[in-house]
């Protein structure tokens, strides 16, 4: 599993865009993860799935409760990444509001999960292989804080507990 101090992964993940611009076109673009992370400070947050209960009423409402304290911390971005297409995370993108607060940036083929080595396995429930819960502070692409709940917890990953690391 991904430690603090470790490199993120080099994987490509993908992001719905609904408006053009700064360069995007609309529709799934690619996301470097080591060139969106460069000299910047991200928040990021993983989760087993768009539109799930916890997700939607708790972990997602958490970062953006917490946006602009998270911002004045220092945190130029915010991830939201699941194990989803990138139309599903604009479709929760949209249903969530987080437009200019969140990326909702979709790990399709679970290449982020699998190398950071925060995948769970839900096979059993219908899902699949998913993202395990977490949350993460990356610097300049390297990690600097990391979260990682216990199966079926919501404890540890939440907006308030990474925003209370980013000042500390």
């Amino acid at each position: 599993m991904i430690k603090v101090g470790d490199t993120l992964p080099a994987v490509t993940l993908s992001e719905y865009s609904e408006v053009e611009g700064n360069g995007c076109s609309l529709g799934p673009n690619p996301v470097d993860v080591a060139q969106a992370t460069a000299g910047k400070t991200v928040a990021i947050f993983g989760l087993p799935g768009a539109f799930t209960p916890t997700c939607s009423a708790k972990h997602v409402p958490s970062y953006l409760q917490n946006f602009d304290a998270l911002k004045s911390a220092g945190v130029d971005e915010i991830w939201c990444v699941s194990v989803n297409d990138p139309f599903v995370m604009g479709a929760w993108a949209r249903d969530q509001q987080t437009a200019g607060k969140v990326r909702m940036i979709a790990d399709g083929d679970a290449a982020f999960a699998k190398a950071t080595g925060l995948t769970l396995d839900l096979s059993g429930k219908g899902m699949g292989l998913r993202s395990n819960r977490y949350s993460m502070l990356v610097k300049d692409g390297k990690v600097a804080t990391l979260n990682v709940e216990a199966p079926g917890k919501f404890e540890v990953s939440d907006g308030a507990t990474l925003l209370a690391q980013a000042k500390g």
